[in-house]
């Protein structure tokens, strides 16, 4: 046990303050550690009140977060102010889907089994600004075979989107959807260009069926979605959402991250017909295919009315029976393939075609007519 020492002559003070410094000696020690501490805390201020930085510049933090103009967030921005929700109203119930500003006079782009319910007359349609302003819409013109359409408000002055060139999208590009999946409006998905050329027919029903040559995205898109753009890394739309792959379950209704978008070049050129006179037209072969055929290449009907009698197939001796296993000097592996390739040029078009015949291989040339609506 340690006992305290008692006080001596030689040593007035307890033993406990032998060894300390005199008070104001003490009194330094202390303050200069409390500085030390709490400087940062009382931004340079003294105990007496005195700044000890008298030339320091405080700079006040901010909250605000800058976006750059290319970011998702900066994209989407510019974007959504031109993207618009479809909800329509007829005797078989009521739809949602999606659309953008094509042109500033209340022209609106979307698909055409978002509107094909109301296209009879019997039924509404109504368009959702991103600004929430409700217009009554009216269908200018639509086109089954590459399921499009043009819808019309009485809106001017509108904030169209910039056309992308959907040729020059490259697989691996970055890319962004919008629209109104589930009702959901304004949502944005992000993803990239998982492949381009797929075949997809798309289309609710089996009268108005459409074959697009579509661009493959793994960006999220639901039901609701058809219509909305499909945008690059600069803001512009090089696609318009369309479909997506299905597992073929019941219960699978949502996205796998196989969505397909009409390319735009298509789209725009389809639209501007459909403006300008309501109709849009498309080039064909002349020919009839046989859609139930499983081998290699596109099987030409075996049937008296297969061959279009003055038609493009016809004038280049194209015969039913033919196998088309080449278009464009691409390889042809179905039907569908080959009505995507023919649907994506245009009319008036001069293109190449190797059929197969009796054990032979022919190629031709051939000139592209329009459909007879």
């Amino acid at each position: 046990m340690i006992f305290p020492r008692k006080k001596s002559a030689e040593n007035p003070r307890p033993w406990w303050e032998t060894n300390l410094p005199a008070k104001s000696s003490r009194s330094k020690i202390f303050i200069t550690a409390l500085l030390a501490s709490c400087l940062g805390g009382f931004l340079g201020v003294t105990a007496t009140g005195g700044t000890i930085f008298s030339s320091a510049n405080i700079v006040r933090s901010s909250s605000i977060i800058e976006r750059a103009p290319d970011s998702v967030a900066g994209i989407a921005q510019r974007v959504l102010p031109s993207v618009v929700s479809i909800n329509t109203r007829s005797t078989s119930g009521g739809g949602t889907g999606s659309g953008f500003v094509f042109d500033s006079n209340g022209y609106i782009l979307t698909n055409n089994h978002v509107i094909a319910d109301v296209a009879d007359g019997k039924g509404s349609l109504r368009v959702t600004l991103n600004n929430g302003d409700v217009y009554d819409g009216t269908i200018v013109g639509r086109d089954a075979s590459y399921d499009l359409a043009i819808i019309k408000i009485a809106a001017t002055n509108l904030p169209a989107l910039q056309f992308g060139d959907s040729e020059k999208v490259a697989v691996g590009d970055p890319v962004i959807a919008i629209g109104s999946p589930l009702g959901l409006s304004g949502t944005v998905t992000l993803g990239i260009i998982s492949a381009k050329d797929r075949p997809v027919t798309a289309g609710e029903s089996g009268t108005e069926s459409s074959f697009i040559n579509a661009l493959q995205t793994d960006a999220a898109i639901n039901p609701g979605n058809s219509g909305g753009p499909l945008v690059d890394a600069t803001g512009a739309v090089i696609g318009v959402n369309s479909a997506i792959a299905s597992l073929g379950t019941s219960s699978q209704t949502g996205s796998i991250g196989l969505g397909f978008a009409i390319p735009i070049n298509q789209a725009k050129k389809t639209a501007d017909q459909l403006i300008k006179s309501g109709k849009a037209t498309y080039p064909v072969l002349g020919v009839s295919l046989d859609m139930n055929f499983t081998g290699v290449g596109a099987l030409v009907a075996k049937s008296s009315s297969a061959i279009l009698a003055g038609g493009p197939a016809a004038k280049a001796g194209i015969k039913a029976g033919d196998i088309i296993i080449e278009f464009e000097g691409k390889t042809i592996n179905a039907p569908e393939e080959l009505i995507v390739a023919i649907r994506a040029k245009n009319v008036g078009d001069k293109v190449t075609l190797t059929y197969y015949r009796d054990s032979k291989e022919v190629t031709v040339s051939v000139t592209l007519e329009a459909a007879k609506n």
